[in-house]
């Protein structure tokens, strides 16, 4: 009789180390290995991409006929960052979240213009849309604009072209910005950076 329970606890004690031996693995800081933001983990979107796409379209904001003028108001214009629209297939939201705070953070390091807090901007979203629906409609841009007394705004969108074939997949991202006059609706400056992901 002890045996079969002795066995039986064997059992159940092997299993228990073969899967914690299965579960383990190494966990390394960016700080310990600078490399590990090289790799791509997927055909998502991730940090490198992000910042190489908001890069490319900050750089040529930064010397675009928009800013310069807004250099030579000294900081009056009054400038609303808004969410940007995913127009993809991915679950990119979050990256989205990252690029437009990055972006709101560029402009506020600037010193250019002055930046209307996102807080004020969910407000007003919540005033034109509605307590039931506050959320973010890109055509009433430049109502939620005007009422927050912007002078302009920045906006943009994410859309991608995916091809497959027997063994891979590539995904193209291309990452539209554009900054609007609130006034007048006039487009003053817009750009489009780009990313591309193969898994194969």
């Amino acid at each position: 009789m002890p045996l079969p329970r002795l066995s039986k606890h064997l059992t159940a004690a092997a299993a228990l180390l073969l899967a914690s031996a299965c579960s383990h693995h190494e966990v390394v800081r960016g700080s310990q290995d600078p490399g590990i933001d090289q790799p791509a983990m997927s055909t998502g979107l991730d940090k490198d991409d992000i910042q190489r796409m908001l890069s490319d379209n900050l750089n040529n904001l930064r010397t675009s006929p928009v800013m310069e003028k807004w250099r030579a108001a000294g900081g009056k214009d009054k400038v609303a960052v808004f969410p940007f629209i995913n127009e993809t297939t991915e679950h990119i939201d979050p990256q989205l979240g990252a690029i437009l705070s990055e972006a709101e953070t560029w402009l506020v390091d600037a010193g250019t213009v002055t930046v209307i807090s996102r807080e004020r901007q969910n407000q007003m979203i919540a005033e034109v849309e509605g307590a039931t629906s506050p959320v973010f409609n890109p055509a009433h841009a430049a109502q939620y604009g005007r009422q927050l007394g912007a002078n302009y705004f920045i906006t943009g969108k994410v859309q991608a072209a995916d091809e497959r074939s027997a063994d891979a997949r590539r995904i193209q991202y291309f990452f539209f910005m554009q900054v609007i006059e609130v006034e007048t609706s006039a487009i003053r400056w817009q750009h489009k950076a780009y990313v591309t992901k193969l898994a194969r």
